[in-house]
């Protein structure tokens, strides 16, 4: 659960409310990553408090209602020292939309392999000018911009693996080709039967 861990360490720095803690999460993160729904947050804040991860205490304000604190327990602590120097393991393996577009296109045959490989290509390059444009608005901001770079790394990979598909999958486009043109060619075959029998019935 990453993002119950990343508003513990948002609350290492110290307590905090539930909109001082969406604020300083999208300003930690920048907007590669996307915004964190306040509602989302108060849910896993209830979860947290519930775990006993974190403490909860009212804050009097005299010209509007009391304000939520919420701090930081010291199992919210070791959880947070546990889970933040542990490695991060993948488990759901690398399941790409990409990879299936590749396999669709491949058995369509050469022409619509091409046609995804062109179109993804210039998907990923735009991508790549606007990660770059966003690199040199966050320059001052370390954790932004190493998530920037993460994503520029990605989609380079990405384009790397896209520049590449059309020579290594030629063959079993090829095949695909063929075989998708005698299935055309058995349906028309089919068709023309079909209807050939029905006009003899009428």
């Amino acid at each position: 659960m990453p993002l119950h861990h990343a508003v513990l360490a948002l609350l290492a720095d110290g307590p905090s409310h539930g909109y001082e803690l969406k604020g300083r999460f999208e300003e930690a993160v920048g907007p590669q990553w996307g915004g964190l729904n306040i509602g989302h947050l108060y849910q896993i804040l209830d979860r947290l408090v519930r775990d006993g991860y974190v403490t909860r205490s009212q804050v009097a304000q005299s010209d509007r209602p009391d304000k939520t604190h919420y701090t930081l327990a010291p199992a919210g602590r070791e959880e947070l020292l546990g889970w933040a120097t542990s490695p991060w393991v993948r488990t759901s393996g690398f399941r790409d939309e990409l990879f299936l577009k590749l396999f669709g296109a491949a058995r369509l045959g050469p022409q619509a392999l091409t046609s995804l490989v062109e179109a993804q290509r210039q998907t990923y390059l735009a991508e790549l000018g606007g990660l770059t444009r966003l690199r040199r608005e966050h320059a001052a901001d370390p954790m932004v911009a190493l998530l920037i770079d993460a994503a520029v790394a990605h989609t380079k990979a990405d384009l790397e693996i896209v520049d590449s598909a059309e020579s290594r999958l030629a063959e079993v486009a090829a095949a695909g080709g063929v075989n998708h043109d005698d299935r055309c060619a058995s349906t028309d075959t089919q068709g023309r039967r079909a209807g050939e029998t029905s006009a003899r019935r009428a």
